[in-house]
């Protein structure tokens, strides 16, 4: 069987009219670049915490797209229409892939953080009063939620105003995802609380059904689209960071982020990104296993 879509980390094959499977590779990805290193054990990892997630929504009555796991690192979903061509998109679609990624922000960290010290973001829009500059790793006054697009070759940060218009929906459409998303991020911080986790970020996607009833789609909660700290370590001041975010730090750290970034400025060709250590790639896999078993109280083998 032959994958029709072959994403950053996942290849999709086409089971029936109805289904699609989903297999998660050993691959990572980091500002939209493939890393050529393997990360072991990875898709695996990511597989098995989506599917604890999903069952975790499914329990209270939050519809999903997952129908059943397959093997380690292959899961079953069911499948709707990826329609690229905004143009077909509107109140009367059913059956589709929103467009959007939809990204819930708890804490200040990450590129939330350097926008806001970049004067992109006014603390303000944050819910700070005026004035206030807001250190790294504080929590928001209130969460902070933006879109992001899904389907073009690089992600670029929307408007509320584009973001419907692309993906079809209505102002009361629009509000019901991100509803959604504060019900699950609540779920999420439950079950994570018990073993000293704090959720500081993440993003989901979302499509409809036949009778257009929202569903949550792809995966989320795992180290690839969420951020975790370590709460007794944040109790102390320290953000020690669970997440893929340690990749990202490696890549700033060398100077390819910076490099990279440069060049997406300028609009010329974007340098090679170069491959993890293996010690790093190894440092990697534990943490995925690590984290895995910490977060959902399984044993990985």
């Amino acid at each position: 069987m032959q994958p029709i879509r072959v994403g950053k980390v996942k290849k999709v094959y086409d089971v029936d009219d109805h289904t699609l499977e989903f297999e998660f590779t050993n691959h990572i990805s980091v500002f939209d670049k493939i890393i050529p290193t393997d990360i072991p054990y990875k898709g695996e990892v990511l597989c098995r915490t989506a599917a604890f997630w999903f069952h975790k929504l499914e329990a209270e009555g939050i519809r999903t797209h997952f129908k059943s796991l397959k093997g380690c690192n292959r899961m079953l979903v069911k499948k709707v229409r990826v329609i690229s061509d905004y143009s077909q998109l509107d109140g009367n679609t059913t059956d589709y892939l929103i467009p959007l990624e939809f990204i819930a922000r708890h804490y200040n960290a990450g590129s939330l953080n350097d926008r806001v010290k970049e004067g992109e973001i006014a603390p303000e829009k944050l819910g700070y009063a005026p004035g206030v500059v807001p250190t790294y790793g504080q929590r928001l006054p209130r969460p902070y939620f933006e879109c992001t697009t899904k389907l073009e070759p690089i992600d670029r940060n929307l408007s509320d105003e584009e973001a419907k218009k692309i993906s079809g929906l209505s102002q009361q459409e629009y509000d019901e995802v991100f509803a959604t998303i504060m019900k699950i991020d609540g779920i999420m911080e439950k079950q994570v609380a018990k073993s000293g986790l704090i959720h500081v970020d993440g993003k989901k996607e979302f499509g409809y059904d036949e009778e257009r009833r929202l569903m949550i789609l792809d995966t989320f909660g795992t180290l690839d689209e969420d951020r975790w700290w370590d709460a007794a370590e944040y109790a102390k001041g320290k953000t020690v960071e669970l997440s893929k975010e340690v990749v990202r730090q490696y890549y700033r750290d060398i100077g390819y982020h910076e490099q990279l970034y440069k060049m997406r400025k300028m609009k010329l060709p974007e340098p090679d990104i170069p491959p993890l250590p293996k010690a790093k790639a190894e440092e990697v896999s534990q943490l995925y296993i690590a984290l895995f078993e910490r977060m959902t109280g399984e044993k990985f083998r």
